[in-house]
């Protein structure tokens, strides 16, 4: 999942930043609307968290052009507003949920995954696929019961796929949850995190549609 963080507090954004990083998440920091705007328009995020108090303006205007996104990601309103009507204004506005300033990071995620759960229309947070367990809301799977070590790259690729195992998810939009701007990748990157893996779940838990991406199978007995 990459995340753009619309924050101008800069030893916030640090500490949010450092938060979901070790969560395996890719965040960007845009400190100003104006960055904010250009960021939406080069990278599909699967989440924005938006601070209101922006030095270029109200962080709700930045709304209009989330929603009229081809898919649109989860907003996440963080402010030290605290009336209802913010509160309200924010919601109306398009946001699906609302954090106050100060907050605890560890609240911010489970937000994250309970709108996400929504959206996917899955109410649990495990997703199981014959014998493997992803937990989705404790960073862990289990293949025949056994604990799976995944590094944060992988469980970073894996999350996205677990989180819609429905959809097929194309090259661009698995490498987005693996680097952010600045970050160095070979072009064959990916496929080297797939392969690793499927060495470590079994090849036949991640198919390939050729021309299209790829996609979690439900059935240990699908080919690629």
């Amino acid at each position: 999942m990459r995340i753009l963080l619309v924050e101008d507090d800069s030893s916030l954004a640090d500490a949010v930043c450092s938060y979901l990083v070790a969560k395996a998440f890719v965040v960007d920091v845009a400190p100003s609307l104006s960055e904010a705007r250009g960021a939406l328009l080069s990278v599909q995020y699967a989440a924005v968290l938006l601070d209101l108090h922006l030095g270029d303006g109200d962080g709700l205007s930045l709304l209009p052009q989330v929603r009229a996104l081809r898919e649109p990601p989860i907003v996440i309103v963080l402010t030290a507003r605290d009336q209802v009507t913010d509160r309200i204004r924010g919601l109306d506005a398009g946001a699906d949920d609302y954090l106050i300033k100060p907050y605890d990071p560890a609240e911010l995620l489970a937000r994250l995954r309970a709108v996400e759960r929504r959206r996917s229309a899955n109410t649990s947070p495990v997703l199981q696929l014959g014998t493997l367990e992803i937990d989705l809301a404790h960073d862990r799977v289990r293949k025949d019961g056994t604990p799976v070590v995944l590094t944060q790259k992988e469980w970073a690729l894996l999350r996205v796929m677990a989180t819609r195992p429905e959809r097929i998810h194309t090259r661009d939009n698995l490498a987005d949850a693996l680097y952010g701007f600045g970050d160095e990748a070979d072009s064959n990157t990916l496929e080297v995190f797939i392969s690793r893996l499927r060495r470590k779940l079994g090849r036949s838990h991640i198919q390939t549609l050729r021309g299209l991406g790829y996609r979690l199978s439900f059935s240990a007995d699908d080919e690629e």
